[in-house]
């Protein structure tokens, strides 16, 4: 018996505003991440975030970051936010 796959769900500003500004590149490659890795182990991929952020993971990939809840009850992993490094935290 294998692991059980987490879906993935996008917040409203994830898919309208942070990634269709993205570049190509960067785009494809935060998409394979979100597809092969959170997918099947979001909570020991990710970073646990404190203070604005909390109960909430961070995944690096490059200079961008990728923040997300995991409910592990529904096996969901909810895409909060996709930004540049500089901007995230803001």
């Amino acid at each position: 018996m294998g692991l059980k796959r987490y879906t993935i769900k996008f917040l409203k500003n994830v898919s309208k505003r942070d990634l269709p500004i993205f570049p190509k590149t960067i785009k494809s490659r935060v998409e394979e991440i979100i597809k092969e890795r959170l997918t099947v182990n979001p909570i020991n991929l990710g970073e646990l975030l404190r203070y604005k952020f909390k109960g909430h993971r961070r995944l690096r990939t490059g200079d961008y970051r990728i923040i997300y809840h995991v409910n592990t009850v529904k096996y969901e992993v909810t895409i909060v936010s996709i930004k540049h490094r500089k901007d995230i935290y803001e």
